[in-house]
């Protein structure tokens, strides 16, 4: 399923509670939005599935450009998710993290770079409470 700041999956989370069992995420980094690397002048190259029209899973670009509302969020989120040193693609991983230890985030990446980024979330593992709270206050999710 996917789970990412965007796109809470409460009801799978609370099955996955009931039933002891574990949900695997696709999108944790909202196709790429949550890395921050993204701005309102960017373009996906055509060859970038992200651009492509169709594709009912393609939901974080419009016409091979990041959706604007979701960068505002991200730039909204920025300071909450960094808390801690963490970088913005670590805050993104540790809020799924925080918001269930049953979760297992299937990140992206495109580089050794991006997956060492990735992998070294784990060191500062879950938001707190306390950011998991700004986040939702951020978003007007409770």
């Amino acid at each position: 399923m996917d789970l990412n700041v965007f796109k809470d999956a409460s009801e799978l989370l609370a099955i996955c509670d009931e039933h002891d069992l574990a949900s695997v995420n696709r999108a944790p980094l909202a196709m790429g939005i949550l890395s921050g690397k993204f701005g309102l002048d960017s373009k996906l190259p055509e060859n970038d599935v992200r651009g492509q029209l169709g594709p009912e899973w393609v939901q974080f670009f419009k016409d091979g450009r990041p959706a604007p509302e979701l960068l505002e969020k991200v730039d909204a989120l920025r300071e909450v998710l960094t808390s801690g040193g963490r970088t913005l693609v670590q805050g993104a991983l540790a809020w799924i993290w925080g918001r269930s230890g049953r979760t297992i985030p299937i990140p992206g990446f495109k580089s050794v770079k991006q997956a060492e980024e990735n992998a070294r979330a784990l060191e500062f593992g879950p938001l707190g409470p306390a950011e998991m709270r700004q986040v939702s206050e951020i978003l007007g999710s409770h």
